[in-house]
């Protein structure tokens, strides 16, 4: 009889524990169906045009495609002297095919890019070659332009071999390719990226500061008010969110300019004897931007210190500690997760900064998506673009990496 008991325990067991497996695996198979849309939203929203920008920093086919022949021919070419006749008369053939279709522009602009003033020099080349009908090409080439007597531009189509490149990424932390190819430095009049993400960084840490010195004393004195006057100091607060970002920026040109309300208070308490220089530089893209990101900043911390209980405060002062010192060491810390997820926040936010810079800051206030804007919209550099993007997100990412090991992301705190 025990014997059988235990058989029928066993076999008892085994379809229970399939049948647990099969009510999990149906569980976590609804949880996966509710989740997909926001997974798939985020994929296409987020992932796929970050990975198509990657990409695009690196990946540049424009010579490879238009230019076949003259890619192929330099493979072999060591780039000591000049290439061999074979390569000029590969060059004719691409240049004549290009002039037919219409090409020149494409593959001037892509060689502009490397060698400036050269894209005016391949499309008249093009005109003049596609007359000339038999070689030698070598002579002819050079003669219709001495841009083909020099390694640089020889060297250039060598490395359009690949459809990848490094050219973008190298240029904008100011380094470029040299004329054997090798990686230099920009002259100095091309070298600005480095001095652009610097500020870049400089404005962000400048605006998060300030957010900072403005938001804890506020949030605190929201948490300490009665309700009723907390929450209407709340909406006063948030109010900003009801206005486009443009409106508000637009606001502060108003209020800054020469003549405007700031001016002119300035002026009539004496404070001082002409107006001030407040917008359309450093000052009125801090101001502006402080503004608009001081609730983001704010709100992390108002949520953590209405999870603080004031009995916290008042039994270390019943131990016989000061007000600062029972603030800062038993108050302050508590706020920590708050505080970090506010500033990480707005300094996030503020590494992206457009309009804001644009309209109240001079030119020396333009921070990195200026020329991210300058690049889709006016030059139709793709590369160029995608590659001071991509960094930018590389820096961002290494930001909150630091941040992840000197607090702990377990420790962020958003509401």
């Amino acid at each position: 009889m025990a014997t059988m008991a235990v058989q029928t325990v066993c076999s008892d067991d085994i379809p229970l524990r399939i049948k647990l497996q099969r009510v999990e695996r149906r569980h976590k198979l609804r949880a996966f169906t509710l989740v997909l849309p926001l997974l798939l939203f985020i994929l296409i929203a987020f992932v796929l045009p970050i990975g198509r920008m990657a990409f695009n920093a690196i990946h540049d086919d424009t010579l490879l495609s238009l230019m076949p022949r003259s890619t192929a021919a330099l493979s072999a070419w060591d780039g000591r002297d000049l290439p061999e006749e074979s390569a000029y008369a590969a060059l004719a053939e691409d240049l004549k095919q290009a002039w037919a279709h219409k090409t020149t522009g494409v593959i001037g602009n892509r060689i502009n890019y490397e060698l400036p003033g050269a894209g005016s020099k391949i499309t008249s080349t093009a005109i003049k070659i596609s007359r000339v009908s038999v070689g030698p090409y070598k002579a002819a080439l050079i003669e219709i332009n001495p841009l083909w007597g020099e390694k640089d531009v020889w060297s250039l189509l060598k490395r359009g071999h690949s459809a990848y490149t490094a050219y973008y990424l190298l240029r904008s932390v100011d380094h470029q390719y040299g004329p054997d190819s090798q990686i230099v430095a920009s002259p100095p009049e091309n070298s600005i990226f480095i001095n652009i993400f610097l500020r870049t960084l400089g404005i962000a840490i400048g605006v998060t500061a300030a957010t900072l010195l403005l938001a804890f004393p506020v949030a605190y004195l929201l948490t300490i008010l009665p309700p009723k006057t907390g929450n209407l100091l709340m909406i006063l607060v948030v109010l900003p969110f009801w206005t486009s970002l443009l409106v508000r920026t637009t606001a502060w040109i108003v209020l800054l300019q020469q003549h405007g309300l700031v001016n002119d208070v300035l002026l009539a308490l004496h404070i001082i004897s002409q107006p001030a220089e407040l917008i359309f530089n450093r000052v009125g893209t801090m101001v502006a931007m402080t503004h608009i990101q001081l609730p983001f900043t704010l709100l992390p911390i108002y949520s953590v210190m209405k999870t603080i209980s004031p009995t916290h405060m008042r039994a270390a002062r019943s131990l016989g500690a000061g007000p600062f010192y029972a603030f800062w060491r038993v108050y302050f810390p508590q706020t920590l997760p708050g505080v970090a997820a506010g500033c990480l926040l707005t300094f996030i936010l503020s590494l992206g900064y457009y309009i804001t810079p644009a309209l109240v800051g001079g030119p020396s206030d333009q921070m990195i998506s200026t020329f991210v804007a300058h690049y889709t919209n006016e030059d139709l550099n793709w590369g160029m673009a995608s590659a001071l993007g991509t960094i930018l997100l590389i820096i961002t990412l290494l930001i909150y990496y630091i941040y992840n090991k000197l607090v702990g992301v377990d420790r962020l705190k958003m509401a």
